[in-house]
């Protein structure tokens, strides 16, 4: 009877712990690699944060397949805008980007039908204003969508031109400068940013109306020791024929809520790949405990992988959090507003998941978009429960909810026991709590030296102060003691006739 028993349950059992651990399975079959870096900049690697579900074409849209898209835009109302590049049009999609809300090809221009050449670049304001980067049309196209997308719905419709940004004038600019528009943003105050081919004085910058203004932050140029050592001894003639050093273009940006200008671009040294800009240009980016934002580490030509990556986009997406785009190795880094680098997935392959030519970056609410411009394709990517406990955790430190932040750090811990980030994260809850021996632990496990410092201090200064009186009373024990024995040792020499010395 027992071995009938036997042969009849353990199979169902063992059939449902197969069936009840279905996250696993699929997590192990991402197709990329995902790691990170520990505190000596080797890879480690770590459960999938993020995983493909879902890659949007033309075909599945129903329309003509795209051709060389170039970016892609989520607005706040969650419709997706789309640079359909080669076809010289825009495409709004539905949320969920399973249908088209609206093609764009053509606009009513002073009462002619204007069309595009190369949309480049895309933004959507909340009140629905739509930039477009006509690139070789050299100019920014400014349209009102507010009907489109409103209660009419007629195809035949129209959107309405509200202005075209061209031809910027200034004396910084040069006399023949062709401006051909790539990328474009805009903050709160409808200040419009815009990333200009061959343009290497930074970002420009232009008013509502349409007026060039300024350039924000200008890429410093880095020159290695090496090259300015054997500068010194070249002649006149040979630093003419030298390769000159000039900026690097900018490759990407985004503004958070703040108006703060987030912008990514190519570091031969894979030291720093992207700014944060306040409204004065000045870089305020915050940098973690490996001072690195280029996406794989690259210290002194060292590094896992050959190279340093290709930074060529950049998206803000919540609570602080940022990611960039590496084109090179198809991987996405992602950062906390400290300059943590929480997780990187993604890579470069022709299997579902993977990129040819990832060429532009998005967040929808907890996903993550990837354009790839050869497949023609939008490859969506959704957080697991790895990548969403990482995020809810991070978040929660950003609102200032310590003690909540604790318990998702020690649920990332159990997924991942050596991740270094959780540690730290749960050592700085413990150090804003005040319990610094717990801090302690937790930040020496992280190798967070400056953190540890600070709560080592705090711990000493504070057992100090607790046990002052302790230590007061042993030395005024031990002194009276000293005394005590100096006249004991006198009084017993006297006593045997001996000489006292002092």
């Amino acid at each position: 009877m027992k071995q009938l028993i036997l042969r009849t349950v353990l199979p169902i059992v063992l059939m449902l712990l197969i069936l009840s651990e279905p996250v696993s399975v699929c997590a192990a079959e991402v197709p990329y690699d995902s790691y990170n870096y520990d505190y000596w900049n080797k890879v480690v690697f770590t459960p999938a944060a993020y995983v493909p579900d879902d890659s949007i074409s033309g075909v599945s849209l129903g329309t003509t397949p795209f051709l060389n898209p170039q970016d892609i835009f989520v607005a706040q109302n969650g419709l997706v805008y789309l640079a359909d590049t080669g076809n010289n049009r825009v495409l709004i999609l539905s949320e969920d980007m399973k249908s088209i809300v609206k093609e764009i090809k053509e606009f009513d221009n002073q009462g002619t039908a204007d069309t595009f050449n190369a949309p480049y670049g895309v933004c959507a304001t909340a009140d629905n204003e739509l930039y477009i980067a006509d690139s070789q049309n050299n100019r920014i196209v400014v349209l009102d969508l507010s009907v489109l997308l409103g209660e009419t719905t007629a195809s035949e419709e129209t959107p309405e031109l509200v202005k075209i940004i061209e031809n910027p004038v200034s004396d910084v600019l040069e006399a023949d400068y062709v401006f051909t528009p790539l990328k474009v943003t805009v903050d709160y105050a409808g200040r419009v940013y815009v990333v200009a081919q061959f343009m290497f004085q930074g970002v420009m910058v232009f008013e509502k109306n349409g007026q060039f203004t300024s350039f924000f932050g200008t890429i410093p140029v880095k020159i290695s020791t090496i090259e300015k050592f054997w500068k010194k001894f070249k002649t006149k003639e040979q630093r003419e024929k030298s390769l000159m050093y000039i900026a690097t273009e900018y490759t990407g940006i985004d503004v958070d809520p703040s108006g703060f200008l987030y912008a990514s671009y190519i570091d031969s040294a894979g030291i720093q790949a992207v700014m944060r800009l306040n409204p004065n240009g000045q870089d305020v980016i915050k940098k973690g405990q490996n001072a690195n934002l280029g996406g794989d580490i690259w210290i002194d030509g060292m590094s896992e992988y050959s190279g340093p990556s290709r930074i060529i986009d950049v998206v803000y997406r919540d609570k602080g959090i940022y990611s960039l785009l590496d084109a090179k190795r198809g991987r996405i880094f992602t950062y906390d507003y400290e300059g943590n680098l929480l997780y990187i997935f993604g890579g470069i392959g022709t299997q579902e998941g993977t990129f040819v030519t990832p060429v532009a970056i998005e967040a929808n609410e907890n996903k993550i978009l990837v354009l790839d411009s050869y497949r023609a394709e939008i490859i969506s990517f959704t957080p697991s429960e790895y990548g969403t406990l990482i995020n809810d955790a991070v978040g929660l430190r950003y609102d200032g909810d310590e003690t909540l932040a604790v318990d998702k750090w020690n649920e990332v811990l159990k997924y991942n026991e050596n991740l270094e980030l959780a540690n730290v994260g749960i050592g700085k809850a413990y150090l804003t709590t005040g319990e610094y021996k717990l801090a302690m632990k937790y930040l020496k496990l992280g190798m967070s030296r400056q953190y540890y410092s600070i709560a080592y201090k705090r711990y000493r200064n504070e057992f100090l102060k607790a046990n002052l009186g302790y230590f007061m009373t042993g030395a005024l024990v031990l002194i009276a003691a000293w005394f005590v024995f100096k006249g004991l040792r006198r009084k017993n020499r006297k006593a045997k006739g001996g000489r006292s010395y002092e």
